[in-house]
């Protein structure tokens, strides 16, 4: 997340103090994405130390103002044409707790997985619902239609984003269930079909990975 582009994109809807960026990014994002005062003024003394804003006066409560400068227009507007770059992803919790679960002592992986998929679909829910009272805040045309809609855009981001992660548990579970299996049985062929109509001639073939597959015992 850019607090420092986010910051700039409102001052160029004109001159603000801290406490008021702080209440108009909260608005435009839903709160998904919270900030204090202090990370506010801290990203305004740099923004002006780049030359980036620069102080604009006092409001009649005596609030230091903050403007953008030319310098601060042609960041932003750079910013918006610029593709977020995806070569340094950020750290993702998640991966990072899967993979050092992977044989970890007494870590039943499985329960891992299954834990945050629960998790992770109560968050769809709740992103789903909150994105119907967006929908209808918008429709009813009683609501601040720019902040509504910006929200949506987040809360539809969101929603994308742990349908994707829904899939990638549901993936890795299968892939870890498939790893578990003795090597002759993880490309082993279709059993033979019985050509008098009895069973499949490899009974085995029906066995289920047992649940505890990836537990690794202790000491």
């Amino acid at each position: 997340m850019s607090i420092r582009h986010g910051l700039l994109a409102l001052l160029e809807r004109g001159p603000r103090y801290g406490s008021q960026l702080r209440t108009e990014f909260e608005s435009r994002t839903g709160s998904t994405w919270p900030l204090n005062v202090g990370q506010v003024y801290t990203t305004l003394a740099r923004l002006e130390r780049d030359g980036l804003v620069a102080p604009g006066g006092e409001d009649a409560a005596g609030h230091t103002l903050y403007a953008i400068t030319d310098s601060g227009r042609a960041e932003l507007h750079q910013w918006y044409e610029r593709p977020v770059d995806r070569t340094n992803p950020p750290r993702d919790e998640l991966s990072i707790k899967l993979a050092m679960a992977v044989g970890a002592p007494g870590v039943d992986i499985r329960a891992v997985i299954q834990a945050q998929r629960h998790a992770t679909i109560k968050a769809m829910q709740d992103y789903t619902r909150l994105k119907a009272q967006a929908l209808a805040a918008i429709e009813s045309g009683k609501s601040r239609e720019r902040d509504d809609v910006a929200w949506l855009l987040v809360l539809e981001q969101l929603i994308f984003q742990t349908e994707a992660e829904a899939r990638w548990l549901d993936h890795s579970e299968a892939r870890l269930i498939r790893l578990s299996l003795p090597a002759d049985r993880r490309a082993a062929p279709d059993p033979p079909q019985a050509t008098d109509g009895g069973a499949a001639a490899d009974p085995a073939a029906a066995a289920a990975p047992k649940s505890h597959a990836f537990r690794t015992p202790r000491g």
